[in-house]
């Protein structure tokens, strides 16, 4: 581009280095106590949660998972009118993590998967001819951060490992994978009924509630789930919630992995649509006794 057309970008930099790369690549880099950058990142903070992160830290905690969610996150759109996201929450007035102490973070070992990642950012892609994910990666760069002069060089592979990334990232592949659907089915799914929406923030997020609901009569009546299935997924929170995901691909997209009962179904199907015709008798005669009064105000 000559001189004379070339013009300032209206856009911030981004963090991110435009390349990606894969798990064999080397990284340089390393944070440790007593570096001049400590808590920097901390300090100002943007972390998406998973619901893996969920389970870990409402399980530290000692919370239950709404009430975690009522503390200590914040929801926002993954993408526009569709499927929610969550945030944690960064301290009262300011934008500092509420679990950064001087020494460190104070929940270092249940930290979230952002955390352990940086400044590593994993990239889930999927081809339009493809039913699965491909994973690579990209290096992350802030000015604050000098991390990345320190002499300490290993594969991406190496400091995902040592971070403990690996686990977390598996753990939580069923979401993403989720998420990827959704995003590449665009407009051939209809967009999500309100309902939809609350299951899928339900089952991901409110993971005691989710369970509530799969121990239910109501769930038992439409879903046969064999009993040692039933018991594990109830028994443990991440077994809850990799079932959540085939529960969610049944229910959103059709994806029948979990067997029905037939008399549950049609017990449903009749509610449903007897609920239907109730709303639709109260909406006529409410039209009714509109026609009316208009119709007396007009002879007056």
């Amino acid at each position: 581009m000559s001189e004379a057309f070339a013009e300032p970008s209206p856009f911030l930099p981004s963090p991110v280095v435009p390349a990606t790369l894969e798990g064999h690549a080397p990284l340089q880099f390393r944070c440790r106590p007593g570096i001049a950058c400590w808590n920097a990142c901390c300090s100002n903070i943007d972390i998406a949660l998973t619901p893996v992160d969920i389970v870990r830290l409402k399980q530290r905690l000692g919370l239950a998972s709404w009430q975690f969610l009522k503390d200590y996150t914040v929801p926002y759109e993954l993408e526009k009118d569709g499927i929610a996201g969550v945030k944690l929450r960064p301290v009262d007035g300011g934008s500092a993590c509420r679990f950064m102490t001087p020494e460190g973070c104070s929940v270092y070992d249940d930290r979230p998967t952002a955390c352990r990642c940086y400044p590593v950012a994993l990239l889930a892609i999927r081809r339009q001819d493809e039913a699965f994910d491909r994973q690579c990666y990209a290096i992350v760069r802030e000015d604050h951060c000098l991390g990345h002069a320190e002499p300490c060089t290993q594969t991406i592979d190496a400091y995902r490992a040592a971070q403990g990334v690996v686990d977390y990232d598996e753990a939580a592949r069923g979401w993403r994978q989720l998420i990827l659907k959704k995003k590449s089915s665009g407009p051939t799914i209809g967009k999500p009924s309100k309902r939809s929406l609350e299951l899928f923030f339900m089952t991901c997020y409110d993971l005691d509630r989710f369970r509530a609901f799969v121990a239910s009569d109501a769930f038992a009546g439409v879903f046969d789930l064999p009993a040692e299935e039933l018991r594990a997924a109830l028994e443990d929170d991440l077994a809850l919630l990799q079932f959540g995901w085939r529960f969610l691909r049944q229910v959103l997209f059709g994806e029948t992995t979990i067997a029905l009962r037939s008399e549950g179904v049609e017990q449903r199907r009749a509610r449903v649509a007897e609920r239907r015709a109730r709303l639709e008798r109260e909406a006529a005669e409410r039209l009714a006794r509109d026609d009316d009064e208009g119709g007396a105000y007009v002879d007056i």
